[in-house]
């Protein structure tokens, strides 16, 4: 029996979205099955053509606020340099979506040090996304 949350098997990013059974709800799933692959195989080429010109990212730090990115090329320019960052990778832990919106909990290992746990709560708009908005779990 597995005790430790750290030991929690993660599931493939194809059995990890789940949605209400709305074609809205579904298109939404589709959007954040793209964006999160761009993260799992370090490919960002996906990220022009799901992100809105409005789009809106608070980020995790710095704490408490976050800072806040705003606009098409500020939005990329942040997600492709997470995507990249050598020696790091996400496990999708579980996507939710519903309506224009999704639910992304994730765990994040960096090149060096532990791990950290998080959600990223998104929104779409016209089949792009238009706000996401990033917290991690503190200890």
């Amino acid at each position: 029996m597995k005790t430790n949350i750290s030991e929690a098997e993660v599931r493939p990013p194809e059995q990890a979205i789940e949605s209400l059974p709305d074609e809205k709800s579904k298109a939404t799933a589709e959007i954040m099955k793209r964006f999160n692959d761009v993260f799992l195989h370090h490919n960002p080429s996906e990220l022009k053509s799901l992100i809105a010109e409005n789009c809106v990212i608070e980020k995790i730090t710095p704490g408490p606020e976050g800072h806040r990115c705003v606009g098409h090329e500020a939005c990329i320019a942040l997600w492709q340099g997470i995507a990249t960052e050598p020696g790091t990778h996400f496990d999708l832990e579980e996507t939710f979506a519903a309506g224009d919106r999704a639910i992304i909990r994730w765990r994040y290992w960096p090149h060096e040090g532990q791990s950290v746990r998080g959600v990223n709560l998104m929104r779409v708009s016209g089949g792009l996304i238009v706000e996401a908005m990033g917290y991690v779990k503190g200890g």
